[in-house]
């Protein structure tokens, strides 16, 4: 069994594979006391821990289970203020720092805390393929507290049996840890419980509110939901969770997963919905993009390493590509992917939140408030995006080999005439005193030659080069350029230009590279655990603040509104090519050339 020592340490055998340099802080926050102003009947709602100030709320009776289970989906303003917004609204009395010396801030590593994990949509393919084994992972790595439970919540009827049958069909050890395997994977379907209910129904919520404390048996109780929902129920459920299933002892937290809106009018109506029941500290939106290896290294690569601080700005970076590409289509999701796009779906969360991570200012520290400072300051700084700047695309049908492949629209959920784009590429501008000027390049599509991930950055030309004429008229070819792969066979390389050993002077680029899977011998850890790990540890770093949120959106609105007003055909190509013609001129139109057109894999 894991204990709750052992969870702390699974951060340093991660960190054997990777050097990180966001190592977790953890601060010693004031106390605070609350003093209710009357003893009138108070449900507690989700409280939870922060590095704000910790209050300390004196609980009274929770209410009768509302027996009311049928929700409208449509999100309208509730007419009572939610327990939380209650204790906000009290006359507070909080005692100086040095009157709180003698009260121990909470911890989730004490023996009398346990927590309960409750996967929302259990019986989805989310939850199946990521959430289950990210979560086996962390028990295999000793990394989850000793008095842990997970529950899983769906509409499907299904016993704890049935869950655990289905869990076990997805999980997978550690290579290197095969050892005990199977004794581990029985330890940890023990721990995992199944609750039918509707999410829209907090009588369900109060039964499953009944199990949980079953299991946690008096000890503070700290309760994770993770919502592996449609974003059309993230609302009632939520609700529902917060007035009948919510921690009255521990923190309460919940996990949201993309898509955040569609638009900026319908994020922040989701935002303004989900702060009815919750605390933005206790929202984590998830993009699993930032759990990635090399993408929490970037900043390690840049603010520990005194050969590129220096050189990150304008004055020695020429242009930055983002680049995303699958080598499949959208076989078994066209449904859901025609109501978003490649936009929605991959630019403005995934690859503007590395853009962001990559450009950023140097924080004041590692904290999570810090780091999302400047993350937001790069997004606020960035220049609207224009129409002339972005090309879209969609694949068409391809026989390659003697193989078929099918175009976007014959996927039976997707109508016969859809305009959505399943690729595109933008050009994106930060006006700050850094990078003004530099053009940050995003290419996004599927169906194309390879899957890719990565983040390529090209320098400018050497002044005077004295080497020029080995270069002959095509001066990029003597262009440093730094890779940073992201997926998949993780690595690290900067070109470099090399004499070739000989008597005479011919010049050669060559790759110094750091190949992830020669140097490490650790397997990678996905990024859901990664993530999982910082919400039970309430690190908010890696995930998306309302405003972060905001701000991206308020970038790609306007764009996204003229492409679809105006109706704008996308360019066609084959399904596996490596994309529409246009995305060439729009690099043209900048003076850069697509890197992952130079063949080096």
């Amino acid at each position: 069994m894991a204990t709750l020592s052992s969870a702390t340490n699974c951060r340093s055998s991660y960190s054997s594979s990777s050097s990180s340099l966001f190592q977790r802080i953890h601060h010693q926050p004031q106390q605070a006391i609350v003093s209710l102003p009357s003893p009138k009947p108070l449900f507690p709602k989700l409280s939870f821990h922060s590095n704000q100030p910790s209050f300390s709320i004196t609980p009274a009776p929770p209410p009768a289970a509302s027996q009311d289970g049928a929700i409208s989906t449509t999100v309208t303003p509730i007419e009572n203020e939610t327990p939380l917004k209650k204790v906000k609204n009290a006359n507070l009395s909080v005692a100086p720092p040095q009157e709180s010396k003698g009260i121990t801030p909470f911890d989730i590593n004490k023996d009398n805390s346990s927590v309960t994990i409750t996967v929302v949509g259990a019986s989805g393919d989310l939850a199946k393929k990521k959430i289950f084994p990210a979560l086996f992972a962390l028990y295999y790595e000793d990394c989850l507290p000793e008095h842990f439970t997970i529950f899983g919540y769906a509409r499907s009827k299904m016993t704890d049996a049935e869950l655990r049958d289905m869990v076990s069909k997805t999980l997978t050890c550690r290579i290197d840890k095969r050892a005990n395997c199977g004794e581990k994977m029985e330890q940890f379907l023990k721990r995992c419980f199944y609750h039918s209910g509707q999410y829209d129904s907090e009588a369900n919520f109060a039964e499953l509110d009944k199990k949980l404390k079953e299991h946690e048996a008096g000890t503070i109780a700290n309760r994770l939901f993770y919502l592996s929902i449609p974003p059309n129920i993230f609302i009632n459920a939520v609700k529902s969770a917060s007035l009948s299933a919510s921690s009255a002892n521990g923190w309460t937290r919940v996990i949201v997963e993309k898509p955040f809106g569609r638009d900026s009018e319908s994020s922040a109506a989701l935002t303004t919905a989900l702060k009815q029941y919750l605390e933005e500290d206790q929202i984590f939106r998830i993009d699993h993009y930032l759990g990635k290896e090399l993408v929490e290294n970037l900043s390690v690569l840049r603010f520990s390493n005194l050969i590129f601080e220096p050189l990150w700005s304008r004055q020695f970076i020429r242009n930055v590509q983002l680049i995303f590409s699958e080598d499949f289509g959208t076989e078994g999701r066209g449904g859901y992917f025609d109501n978003y796009g490649i936009v929605r779906d991959i630019m403005q969360n995934h690859l503007l939140q590395i853009l962001a991570l990559f450009a950023m200012e140097t924080p004041v520290s590692l904290d999570a408030e810090d780091i999302r400072n400047e993350k937001v300051k790069v997004l606020r700084s960035m220049r609207p995006i224009q129409l002339d700047d972005v090309v879209i695309g969609q694949y068409k049908s391809h026989t390659r080999g003697g193989v078929n492949y099918p175009a976007y629209t014959d996927d039976k959920t997707v109508p016969h005439n859809s305009l959505t784009p399943t690729f595109a590429a933008a050009a994106l501008f930060i006006d700050n005193a850094r990078w003004d000027g530099v053009p940050f390049l995003m290419k996004a599509g599927k169906a194309l030659h390879d899957r890719r991930t990565e983040i390529r950055v090209q320098f400018r030309h050497v002044p005077g080069n004295l080497y020029k004429r080995n270069f002959g008229t095509d001066l990029d070819h003597e262009t440093n350029e730094l890779v940073i792969r992201v997926q998949p066979d993780e690595a690290i390389y900067l070109k470099i230009n090399n004499k070739v050993p000989g008597l005479g002077m011919r010049l050669d680029r060559s790759n110094l590279n750091l190949l992830y899977s020669t140097r490490y011998s650790g397997e990678i850890p996905d990024a859901y655990e990664r993530l999982l790990l910082d919400a039970i540890e309430g690190e908010r770093r890696l995930f998306i603040r309302s405003d972060e949120l905001d701000a991206a959106w308020s970038l790609f609105t306007p764009v996204l509104k003229d492409l679809e007003d105006k109706k704008t055909v996308p360019e066609y190509y084959p399904y596996g090519s490596r994309g529409p013609v246009g995305a060439h001129y729009l690099a043209a139109k900048y003076k850069v050339r697509w890197g992952d057109f130079a063949g080096d894999q």
